[in-house]
C-alpha cells in the first residue's frame, strides 16, 4: 500500500505564491513517476505537472514558466512551487505516485489539497 499526505494548500492573492508538498510512504521500492494534476469545480481533472525518476520535468502549457516540479527522493516527497498565481489556478490539487509491480503500473493519489486565488 501508498500512502500520499498533500499540503500546502491556502488561500492567495493573484500575483502570489505557495509551494505543495506531497509526502509519499508506504510499499515504495524504487524511485518513481511523481505528478501534480488539478480539478476545479465542475471541470475535468488536468495534468499540471510532472517528473520522472530521472528528474525529467513536463508541465502543462498554462503553468510554464510559473510553476516548478521538483523531488527529493530521500524523503519520496514532490514539491510544486507555484508562482505569479492567477484565479484560474484554483482547483483542489491532487498528488499522484506510479508505481510498477508485478508488470503493471498503478497510480495511487493523495485526497487533495485546496488552492483558492482570490483577491
Amino acid at each position: 500500500q501508498v500512502q500520499l499526505v498533500e499540503s500546502g494548500g491556502g488561500l492567495v492573492q493573484p500575483g502570489g505564491s505557495l509551494r505543495l508538498s506531497c509526502a509519499a510512504s508506504g510499499n515504495i521500492f524504487s524511485i518513481n513517476p511523481m505528478g501534480w494534476y488539478r480539478q476545479a469545480p465542475g471541470k475535468q481533472r488536468e495534468l499540471v505537472a510532472v517528473i520522472s525518476s530521472s528528474g525529467i520535468t513536463n508541465y502543462e502549457d498554462s503553468v510554464k514558466g510559473r510553476f516548478t516540479i521538483s523531488r527529493d527522493n530521500g524523503k519520496n516527497t514532490v514539491y510544486l512551487q507555484m508562482n505569479s498565481l492567477k484565479p484560474e489556478d484554483t482547483a483542489v490539487y491532487y498528488c499522484n505516485l506510479r508505481q510498477k509491480y508485478r508488470g503493471t503500473w498503478y497510480d495511487y493519489w493523495g485526497q487533495g489539497t485546496q488552492v483558492t486565488v482570490s483577491s
